[in-house]
């Protein structure tokens, strides 16, 4: 299973899902089948989803689930607390 932060990007942006698909060429129903996990995007299609958000195309897909987003946001602010 690929796992993905579209949402997360997405909603960070003020982007609906049908922006998003107008945005990157596919029908709005599309995001939400990749944001559940039910459909796997192609290469070129995930390609265009990181450049639309302007990240590495691993910021959004992932092999393995992604750390939640509390845990990593705890991890920086220690390490700023340590330095």
């Amino acid at each position: 299973m690929v796992h993905n932060r579209i949402s997360l990007f997405r909603a960070e942006k003020g982007l609906s899902r049908k922006e998003l698909a107008a945005a990157v060429g596919v029908n709005p129903q599309t995001i939400g089948f990749i944001e559940r996990g039910d459909y796997q995007p192609s290469c070129e299609l995930a390609l265009k989803l990181a450049q639309t958000f302007g990240v590495p195309v691993e910021a959004l897909f992932s092999l393995s689930p992604f750390p939640p987003l509390s845990e990593q946001l705890g991890a920086r602010s220690q390490g700023a607390t340590n330095a």
